[in-house]
């Protein structure tokens, strides 16, 4: 059996924050051309997803599904479906925001190596981001828990809609890309299996009392260790799969950059940090670098 490593959310935040400047960003940018980032919810708030915790890293919503439930309560899963049934339609209409375009062009000029999200919508992947880790998978796709088949979450959704006409959208999407749904909806569902062995199907995400498998937190840990600084952009870094990186990146001594409007878990370990959304931070660092790249070559050039 695959080794993983537990995702929990049992910590309190620290006190030591630091506000820098937008200058001081593109500082850091440019002694460290080769950047890891490491994306949460605040990077795809602006694409009407909403984010989990409010600026002082609060929860703000119910508490979500959790793994274990999922797989041993036919009742957890009538209510997964009905919700996310609702909330689909919302999660796929996303559009990428600015930000999302921002690193995007940063990768593309070189200046970042690995970027590690946190969110499941894909968005930086259709930014046009290339080299991107899904840490907690992606909820275009769903997979099968007994035959491992694997299949668009689009497909499920017709499957829903052609056994529950009971069921309807819903605009107020929640960050898991479900929506509320009444009780007495959710008691009547007909949850589908997988088409090919009868199994039971899950989103292809990693549900809070699931785990990250701990080759891929090697992967992205040797990714760490090889770059020049960790970036973090729009996470609080409440749960534990996001912070563990920052507390590698520490002990290494390789300098970590926030940015984040609010309270992180990792305040105390940064060397510099903008309390601010991310969207125009970014958009200015790509106008301020791509000045600078018009008149010196690319961090990778000469590679």
């Amino acid at each position: 059996m695959r080794q993983r490593d537990s995702l929990s959310d049992n910590s309190t935040p620290d006190a030591g924050v630091l506000t820098n400047t937008a200058d001081d960003l593109l500082a850091f940018v440019t002694r460290h051309p080769q950047l890891v980032v490491l994306t949460g919810a605040g990077v795809s708030a602006p694409s009407g997803i909403p984010t989990y915790r409010n600026a002082e890293g609060i929860w703000m919503r119910n508490a979500p599904i959790q793994h274990r439930d999922f797989l041993t309560k036919p009742a957890a899963r009538q209510r997964y479906w009905a919700r996310s049934f609702a909330g689909w339609p919302a999660v796929l209409a996303a559009q990428p925001n600015s930000a999302h375009y921002a690193l995007a062009q940063l990768e593309s000029r070189g200046h970042i190596a690995t970027l590690v999200t946190q969110n499941v919508d894909r968005l930086h992947q259709r930014a046009g981001h290339r080299v991107v880790v899904d840490l907690h998978g992606r909820l275009d796709q769903v997979i099968c828990l007994d035959c491992g088949t694997t299949a668009p979450r689009a497909d499920v959704q017709v499957q829903l809609r052609e056994l529950n006409t009971h069921l309807v959208h819903s605009d107020r999407l929640f960050p898991d890309g479900d929506a509320d749904v009444p009780d007495d909806l959710i008691d009547r569902v007909v949850v589908p299996d997988c088409p090919r062995c009868g199994g039971i199907v899950k989103p292809d995400v990693v549900f809070f009392g699931d785990s990250v498998e701990r080759s891929l937190v090697s992967t992205i840990n040797t990714a760490i260790e090889k770059a020049d600084a960790l970036l973090v952009i729009g996470s609080s870094l409440m749960v534990y799969s996001g912070f563990r990186f920052c507390r590698y990146a520490a002990e290494r001594g390789i300098p970590i950059a926030c940015i984040n409007p609010g309270t992180t878990r990792a305040d105390d370990l940064f060397q510099l940090k903008l309390s601010a959304t991310c969207g125009p931070v970014l958009e200015r660092l790509v106008q301020q670098l791509y000045q600078d790249l018009l008149k010196s070559p690319s961090p990778t050039a000469n590679s």
